[in-house]
Parts: C-alpha cells; sequence; structure tokens
C-alpha cells in the first residue's frame, strides 16, 4: 500500500496527462459502466499507479452510493484526486468526447431518414430489447438476490408500470430507500478504510448547496423564463440527478423527459439509445444523440451540448460535494441499508422499462423476437462486445425489412 507521502505526490498530477489518459480510455471502453470500471482498474490502479486499490474500491462505493453515471463519477473522482477540480473536467472531458462527437454525427445521419421505416434502424430499437434484458439480468442477480429484495423489485415494477406518471420512478426510489433503511440494516456491512481527499470542505459545501439549488430553481425558472435551452437543461439536470443506479436506469426517465413533450419520437428515441450500446465511453452520452435530433430551430451542435452538460453536472457537484464526507457517510449502517433498498427498487423500473417502451415498441412480429432471442444469446451465452451484436443486428434489421 501507498505511503502517505507516495500519496500525495501522487495527487500532484498534470490536467494534460489525466485528460490524455482519459481520452484513450473513452475512445476504446466498450462493454458499459461494469466493464468501464474494470478499465479504469488495469490503467490507473496496476499500470498508472495514480492511487491504490484499497481506494479505488472507496471510490466505487462513493458513486455507487451516488446518483447518476458511476463510472463517469469514478472517472471524474479519480481526475479529481490526481489534479483538483481542473483534473476532474479533465478526466470527464476525455472520456466523454469521443462518444459524444460520434453519437452526434449519428443524429445527423439519421436526420434525414424516415426513421420508421428504415431496417438497419428497426434492428438498433430490437438490440436495445437484449441490452437491456442482460441488464436487468445481471442487475437482478446483484441487487435483488434474495427474498427480500426481490420482493422490492417486483413490486416497484408494478407500480412503474401501473402509475406512469413523471414522477413515479422517484417517489418509487424514495420509498424503497425507506423501507432499506429500517428493514435491511442486517445485510450490511461497514467499512473502514479511509480517502486521503485534495479539497477543502467548505468547496464540498459550496458543491452541495450549488446542487440543491439547481434542483429547486430549475424548474422555477422554466416557469418564469419559458425558454426551450432552459427547459431543455431543466429536464436533463433533474434526470442526472435522480437517476440511481446509472447506465440503462436512465431509459424510462429519459423517455418521459424527451418522448412525452413531442421533443422526440419514440422511434427515434429507440433507435438512439441502439446506437449508443455500439460506442465506447458513458451510456449517459445518449443524452448528446437526443440532444441533437431535435428539431428545434437551434443548431443541433449547441441542443446536444446543453444536454450532455445538463445531465452530468449533477454527477461533478455530487462527487466533489461527498468525497470530503464519504469517510464518515458510508460507516453508517442505515445509508448502505437505504442504497440497498434503492438499488433493488432500480432493478425493478428497469424491467418495467423493458417491456414499455423497448419491448411495445420494438417487437411486432415474430421475426422481429427471433432477432432479439438472437442478440440476447450473443450477449448472454457466447459473450460478445455490445458494439459487435448491434452491428448483427443492424444487418438482421435489414434482412427483416426486406423479408416483409
Amino acid at each position: 500500500m501507498m505511503s502517505v507521502k507516495e500519496m500525495n505526490n501522487q495527487e500532484q498530477g498534470s490536467i494534460f496527462e489525466v485528460f490524455w489518459t482519459a481520452f484513450k480510455l473513452g475512445l476504446t471502453s466498450f462493454g458499459g459502466p461494469i466493464a468501464h470500471l474494470g478499465y479504469f482498474r488495469e490503467a490507473y490502479v496496476k499500470r498508472l499507479k495514480w492511487l491504490d486499490e484499497k481506494t479505488y474500491v472507496d471510490l466505487v462505493a462513493l458513486c455507487q452510493f451516488l446518483p447518476g453515471p458511476a463510472s463517469s463519477q469514478v472517472g471524474i473522482g479519480i481526475g479529481l484526486l490526481r489534479a483538483g477540480v481542473l483534473g476532474s473536467i479533465a478526466a470527464w472531458i476525455g472520456f466523454t468526447m469521443p462518444s459524444v462527437i460520434a453519437l452526434i454525427v449519428f443524429a445527423y445521419a439519421v436526420g434525414g431518414f424516415d426513421i420508421a421505416n428504415q431496417g438497419w434502424l428497426h434492428g438498433l430499437k430490437l438490440v436495445a430489447v437484449a441490452i437491456v434484458a442482460q441488464a436487468v439480468w445481471g442487475m437482478m442477480k446483484a441487487h435483488a438476490p434474495d427474498r427480500t429484495r426481490g420482493t422490492i423489485a417486483i413490486v416497484a415494477t408494478i407500480f412503474a408500470l401501473l402509475f406512469s406518471y413523471v414522477f413515479t420512478q422517484v417517489m418509487i426510489i424514495i420509498l424503497a430507500g425507506i423501507f432499506g433503511w429500517f428493514f435491511l440494516s442486517k445485510s450490511v456491512q461497514t467499512q473502514t478504510t479511509n480517502i486521503k481527499i485534495p479539497i477543502r470542505r467548505f468547496t464540498a459545501v459550496t458543491s452541495l448547496v450549488i446542487f440543491a439549488a439547481l434542483l429547486v430553481l430549475l424548474p422555477i425558472l422554466t416557469v418564469v423564463y419559458p425558454t426551450f435551452l432552459l427547459s431543455l437543461f431543466d429536464s436533463f439536470y433533474r434526470v442526472g440527478s435522480l437517476v440511481f443506479g446509472g447506465g440503462h436506469v436512465v431509459l424510462p426517465l429519459l423517455e418521459s423527459e424527451v418522448v412525452n413533450p413531442g421533443w422526440v419520437t419514440n422511434d427515434q428515441f429507440i433507435a438512439g439509445y441502439g446506437a449508443t450500446q455500439a460506442v465506447p465511453g458513458p451510456l449517459f452520452t445518449f443524452s448528446a444523440y437526443l440532444g441533437a435530433v431535435m428539431d428545434t430551430g437551434t443548431h443541433a451542435v449547441i441542443v446536444a451540448l446543453v444536454a450532455v452538460i445538463a445531465i452530468f453536472l449533477p454527477s461533478f457537484l455530487l462527487v466533489i460535494g461527498t468525497m470530503p464526507f464519504w469517510n464518515v457517510i458510508r460507516q453508517k449502517k442505515h445509508f448502505q441499508s437505504a442504497l440497498m433498498g434503492i438499488n433493488a427498487a432500480v432493478v425493478g423500473i428497469l424491467l418495467a422499462a423493458l417491456y414499455d417502451p423497448v419491448w411495445t415498441s420494438s417487437v411486432n412480429n415474430m421475426y422481429d423476437f427471433v432477432l432479439v432471442i438472437i442478440t440476447f444469446s450473443l450477449l448472454m451465452l457466447w459473450k460478445l462486445p455490445p458494439w459487435m451484436v448491434v452491428v448483427v443486428s443492424a444487418i438482421g434489421g435489414s434482412i427483416i425489412g426486406w423479408l416483409i
């Protein structure tokens, strides 16, 4: 394990080296959030030795506790430890930039098409069924492995399907956290290691105040100053603030924020979600595609960047705001038990999303179902990388379009 002197030296890093390392990871990190954490460990812990194993595990635990994209938050945290706040920004830009550019280009590419009638795009919609099903399966084993948490997941699924209102998912998460707080504490094991944080608590508190203020004030500002970009920023900021579990779990909240108001059609939404699986980097960059594909009269790149900044901003504020306090918080059994309840509910919300909108808007006939089975098998049995399965599904969708 590193000595205190070694750790202090590790904290004095170059902003450019943080960016360049994260950029290379952003170009090559296929496979989703869990795979990203493996790439990070190999690069930052084993090869570069910017932090030790114990510190890395603690950082991952913190980011799993927070709402937002866990792998991106781990990258932000590592950048923070290495080169301060500017290092966290550099790490995020480097890791996120490749997939943001790719998805904006994709949005332009499909802009001139009739989305509903493109066979290969229909294939992207179908592969989303297999990928979300794989995510549900993996998360069920990890976060709902016993009778109590499995029941939480099933109840959350039922409520998410029967009461499809804007704040349904948020209420489910809150209630599950309360239940976990009181009834799951016996399953928790506290940790005792400490993380050395290079920022002051005043900075952390300021960050948390800004996070809460934006969450409260943005909806009010959209009423006082009803502009599109402000409403967009409010919607994506709220999603980034309230999505526990990250990754695929963002699907139902984003769908309610962009499809219901008519900013994006359901076909565009599902096709873009499928395309997101074919690019490396964080799944939250799906927001770049959504912003770019919106027909708003504002330049598509501007809308895309606003959406990306808004959905990731809560992650910055929460990581910076909580890291100095995590050594105390993570030893509280009730906080960890609340998180266990929340994670189980997230599984249920994702299972509901697998049915609606993913399944209901994609699987229309026997041929579609056959392609879903094939892609699911390639993911689960043959362990092919998601980008390869996306290519197979796009080809399969083209064949189905030709057959029917």
